[in-house]
């Protein structure tokens, strides 16, 4: 048996750009100015909770609690408005005949809005991970473990498909495959190069090219 484990975002849906936007704004709000490349570096595949403490730690401050929660609320609409999926994954999806998960980083709030708002929520069902479900995030292997041993799969029959360095690297320490995808809004021109460096067998541009490599690595 095969099990698929997707990461969400910036591999289901294409959130990053909405998300490195809205946090770029928090932090310039609360004095500390940030471009957009800066603020993917520092929090891409991040946790809300380590999101949060690297915040803080940038700032030398905690963040107010009513700030954070003004802007946590604006990503969550901006997602109801704007958010779209990953072109061509739905499809990608449908051609494969394994079965199939999601373990992101995301809160189950943003996570659940996330895939309802793209169309995504039929295609996993039930079958959705969350960081908070775990001790260790991502770059630690115990969220991919956690979907592994829910669905009664050895992580030697499990095919990751991830888009940061942090999944890449979580995914490794499971024991798993992993396939990289760099064709989201955000990717930049060295994340091929990075993923393949944290350990992805193959990395991926398009979501059309997804069901010949996973039929490959499968067999």
């Amino acid at each position: 048996m095969t099990l698929l484990i997707f990461d969400c975002d910036g591999v289901l849906v294409d959130s990053e750009v909405i998300a490195h936007d809205t946090l770029r704004e928090l932090m310039a709000v609360l004095g500390h100015p940030m471009a957009i490349d800066e603020t993917i570096r520092e929090f891409a595949g991040r946790s809300l909770t380590d999101t949060i403490a690297t915040a803080e730690r940038l700032l030398g401050r905690p963040i107010p609690t009513d700030v954070g929660h003004e802007f946590g609320q604006r990503l969550l609409d901006r997602f109801r408005r704007h958010l779209k999926p990953i072109p061509g994954v739905r499809d990608a999806i449908l051609a494969l005949p394994y079965r199939r998960c999601v373990a992101s980083s995301s809160s189950p709030e943003r996570l659940h809005l996330s895939l309802a708002v793209t169309g995504l929520a039929p295609l996993f069902g039930e079958s959705v991970f969350s960081a908070v479900q775990v001790t260790n995030d991502k770059p630690a292997p115990d969220l991919y473990l956690l979907a592994a041993r829910t669905l009664g799969e050895a992580p030697e029959s499990c095919i990751v498909i991830e888009d940061t360095m942090r999944g890449v690297m979580s995914a490794r320490a499971a024991g798993m495959r992993v396939i990289g995808f760099s064709g989201a809004a955000h990717a930049t021109l060295d994340l091929p190069e990075q993923l393949q460096h944290a350990g992805a067998a193959l990395v991926l541009r398009s979501m059309h090219e997804l069901p010949a490599v996973v039929h490959r690595l499968a067999a």
